[in-house]
């Protein structure tokens, strides 16, 4: 199996490495033909606004917008903000492939990073994980067909509709693949 990584900014090799160790094969993701021949796709976290720039800059917007209403996406912080529907402080443009509203650095700045054991769902079919969460989005309100997977406190902070999953935490800085391993069941061909 072939997963794209958005490889434009960002924190791309921890994700590459838990994808090989779960035997996917990682295409990086930094222009239009990138996406050919993928099962899915993976927006990393980094800074969004540099990433929308970039993906412009290389005349792949429409064509991610394109992939990621139709194929496995799953947005890690700033790539959360990326796949949502509308995005707060500040506004910025998105690639509305879930329904939800989604907050900036709502969590707090870099000297308020934290790690934190997660909640599990009825909904999230695998063991328990720890969160890490440096600079991170809060997900402020989710339509009717959005599921919440994972939750801090009372918080969602990891949420999928359909093909489509959103983590406002870094799941690929921690030493568990738990996450990784629930994106690939659903990239299957």
């Amino acid at each position: 199996m072939k997963i794209g990584i958005l490889a434009l900014q960002g924190a791309v090799e921890p994700h590459a490495e838990k994808l090989r160790a779960l035997g996917a094969d990682v295409v990086e993701v930094r222009v239009s033909r990138d996406l050919k021949d993928i099962q899915g796709i993976i927006l990393p976290g980094g800074e969004s606004t540099a990433m929308i720039k970039i993906l412009h800059k290389n005349q792949l917007w429409d064509d991610l917008k394109a992939f990621t209403a139709t194929h496995p996406s799953w947005g890690v912080c700033a790539g959360a903000i990326l796949l949502a529907r509308k995005v707060t402080s500040p506004e910025q443009e998105s690639l509305n492939a879930i329904d939800v509203e989604i907050e900036r650095n709502a969590f707090g700045r870099q000297n308020e990073s934290f790690i934190g054991d997660l909640v599990s769902t009825p909904s999230w079919p695998k063991e328990p994980v720890s969160g890490v969460f440096i600079r991170a989005p809060r997900i402020r309100a989710a339509g009717p067909g959005v599921q919440v997977l994972l939750k801090w406190g009372d918080e969602p902070v990891m949420v999928r509709s359909g093909k489509t999953m959103l983590s406002t935490f870094h799941p690929e800085l921690t030493d568990g693949t738990q996450v990784h391993d629930y994106f690939l069941s659903f990239c299957q061909p």
